[in-house]
């Protein structure tokens, strides 16, 4: 019985483990190119969070900064109802450059994330693994310089989203607004 059970939890860790490979990262990573203002401008994930509040989420601020320690700062200001809700993250590097990971302490997830393509002064892909008890889910954002991308890039999110699993419903241009634009510094 021990046996099967530490099989069974092998594998599973394999499987994380083979999941976490298969997302690619930026090569050449420069994590001081990744820092400023940048909006979100797309979100596709196959959790239960995003399936619940995709009608209501609207493009937002995200600000990133270095820390001292090399880690990164994330702060997200974002409407929420008629009020601004701003969200600080400190993702943790990681051995591999791109690569970061965060643990929420709200939720108790364990976030993966990976800075999977960018040219620092247009557009940032990021995809993130999150794990916590009642299972797994996939988010992927795409963060522009500017309230608006190409069209190619927009595609480039999409299909990437796709490669990840996430079908079309799970996937979301944010839609524009001018509330709490201003309010993040």
């Amino acid at each position: 019985m021990q046996a099967m059970l530490l099989t069974i939890l092998g594998l599973a860790l394999l499987g994380t483990l083979h999941a976490q490979d298969s997302i690619p990262v930026q090569t050449d990573f420069q994590q001081d190119k990744l820092t400023g203002r940048w909006y979100s401008i797309g979100l596709a994930s196959n959790s239960n969070w995003f399936k619940e509040k995709r009608d209501l989420m609207k493009m937002c601020t995200t600000i990133i900064s270095s820390t001292a320690e090399g880690n990164l700062e994330v702060t997200s200001t974002y409407p929420k109802g008629d009020q601004c809700v701003t969200r600080n993250s400190l993702y943790t590097k990681t051995e591999q450059p791109g690569r970061f990971s965060y643990t929420s302490p709200r939720w108790g997830s364990k976030h993966n994330i990976h800075v999977v393509d960018t040219n620092y002064e247009e557009y940032a892909l990021v995809a993130t693994q999150i794990s916590k008890s009642t299972g797994s889910s996939t988010m992927v954002l795409l963060y522009s310089r500017t309230k608006e991308l190409s069209p190619e890039r927009l595609e480039m999110f999409t299909q990437f989203s796709r490669e990840q699993g996430l079908t079309d419903d799970e996937i979301l241009i944010l839609p524009q607004t001018d509330k709490c634009m201003a309010d993040a510094a």
